[in-house]
């Protein structure tokens, strides 16, 4: 059955379509307004608080504690927040959620993204599970998370001060490292296949499934999920060597500095400097807009009295809507090697050999898949299955409602949903009415408004409104403490000369100097 673009902007109402039309078009006039510091810094301010205002803003009056606001249910972040309140479905009314988890299987072959490459895929997955953590314990609560709730990144340092220590030198503000192949990398967790003493307070992934040599061959890092797939496991690599890279510089231009104050002005720095590879590579490409968004002390000054500048709290549809298993294509490119995707989970024993740089330029040159139905690899549909029983268990409310609370027009019909005649004819099979679709399935089922954007509209507006808010709330960025005292003249300057991936990749590979393509964004080799 041919596929058709029936679905348009038009069905996303008329002040959505009206911005987005302007973002899109015009490319000359955005131009010239950024060619104004003053005009761009207002401009860039606007937009993102805009952005945020298309829901009502944190504190929410549930979390997933109970479906009644209390004093607890407005304080413990153990559980997570919510956007709306639950609403329970009679039995039977929708398919289980291993039928309707077949709606993402992939095929014999993967739908390429338009824009994206592999690199987009694990920064992705990299950034968002240092602060989208379900529960950890078993058996596992939907209810439950094991956040701290910022962008902290304790992927490299730890979720908690105990974790911090383990990976400490306590010498010159350096995190433990080793050299291998001329390059640093994390000291190895394991010894004969048992973690190593030194590393006890760390969680990990359980890895029953390995070998004791496979075991050796993993890294000791902040994350549990640190060694899971080669992507999150390059990114904390590349940052444990800026860190280090900046501790050393720090030591050199303030010789009378201890350990302690080198190490935590490092830390600061690093963590500023995620944010705006956030903000100014990751969201810029995420959009497709001619404005490209910044990050500067000044943007906060503008925005720290907005009614949304609250806590950070993550919600349980934040969580859901990252879920983007469907980018990662079947096979990845592995330093020449063309690996299936299972063969890269605990895969830290591949990166020494090519080296950082040829993998991430490896990860840059490969397409990404599509975000959407049908185009996840089979290795990854029991999460999708298990998302869909998450999102069952909280009675979160279906698709229709959270496009109602983001000010969109409610859907009348599937084909408003998407034009591709597979997706609209699998959604009718399987949902008795387009009310009763799931949030999770309709996140990804949704068309996107133009073949410039990578992402449907109701999920793309979930994710300015938390990203932002989660992100510019963070304490290192307010007026008082974004300056040269909290990060020393020497950090201030490195976070100014930092605006992308590649800034970062190509001042920590002294092992590889050759220039390398690092982008989020398809482009040609050089």
């Amino acid at each position: 059955m041919a596929a058709s673009r029936a679905r348009s902007i038009a069905t996303d109402g008329l002040a959505n379509r009206l911005r987005f039309l302007a973002l899109t078009n015009g490319r000359p006039f955005w131009d010239l307004v950024q060619r104004s510091r003053p005009v761009r810094s207002r401009v860039n301010a606007s937009l993102i608080d805009h952005a945020i205002r298309e829901m009502p803003p944190r504190p929410e009056p549930l979390s997933t504690m109970a479906d009644y606001t209390s004093w607890a249910s407005l304080t413990d972040r153990t559980y997570s927040g919510r956007h709306l309140p639950p609403v329970p479905v009679a039995e039977g009314k929708r398919p289980t959620p291993e039928s309707a988890g077949g709606l993402f299987a992939r095929g014999e072959s993967m739908i390429p993204c338009p824009r994206s490459t592999v690199l987009f895929a694990y920064f992705a997955q990299w950034f968002t599970d240092g602060f989208l953590r379900g529960d950890t314990n078993v058996p596992r609560d939907p209810r439950k998370n094991s956040s701290n709730h910022h962008i902290d990144l304790n992927q490299v340092y730890g979720l908690h001060e105990a974790a911090t220590a383990a990976l400490r030198t306590f010498d010159g503000g350096l995190l433990k490292s080793q050299l291998l192949n001329g390059g640093e990398f994390p000291p190895y967790l394991c010894e004969n296949g048992k973690i190593k003493p030194e590393f006890a307070p760390l969680s990990v992934i359980r890895f029953d499934q390995l070998s004791d040599a496979q075991r050796d061959t993993l890294f000791a890092t902040g994350s549990d999920r640190g060694n899971g797939q080669i992507g999150f496991t390059m990114l904390t690599v590349l940052f444990l060597r800026e860190h280090n890279r900046v501790a050393r510089l720090l030591a050199r231009e303030h010789p009378r500095w201890d350990d302690e104050r080198l190490f935590q002005t490092a830390r600061n720095i690093l963590i500023v400097l995620l944010i705006k590879l956030v903000v100014e590579e990751y969201i810029n490409h995420i959009t497709p807009y001619h404005f490209r968004f910044t990050l500067d002390p000044r943007l906060q000054a503008r925005l720290e009295r907005a009614p949304w500048h609250r806590q950070n709290w993550a919600s349980v549809e934040f969580n859901l809507v990252y879920r983007w298993h469907s980018l990662i294509p079947s096979h990845l490119s592995v330093g020449g090697r063309d690996l299936p995707m299972a063969e890269t989970f605990f895969g830290s024993a591949l990166i020494p050999g090519p080296g950082l740089g040829r993998l991430f330029e490896d990860a840059s040159c490969q397409r990404a898949g599509r975000i959407g139905l049908f185009n996840t690899d089979p290795v990854l549909r029991e999460i999708d299955v298990a998302s869909i029983a998450d999102s069952r268990a909280l009675d979160l409310a279906p698709y229709n409602s959270y496009r109602e609370h983001c000010r969109f027009p409610r859907v009348r019909a599937f084909e408003q949903i998407s034009g591709d005649r597979r997706v609209s004819g699998a959604l009718r099979e399987l949902y008795r009415d387009v009310d009763d679709v799931d949030l999770y399935v309709g996140l990804f089922a949704e068309e996107p408004g133009s073949p410039a954007a990578i992402l449907p509209p109701l999920l793309t507006k979930i994710i300015a409104i938390d990203a932002f808010s989660q992100a510019l709330t963070n304490p290192l960025l307010a007026p008082r403490i974004f300056n040269a005292a909290t990060f020393s003249p020497q950090g201030v300057r490195v976070i100014a000369a930092t605006r992308t991936l590649s800034d970062v990749l190509r001042r920590n590979t002294p092992e590889d100097p050759a220039p390398r393509l690092v982008s989020m964004s398809r482009r040609p080799r050089p």
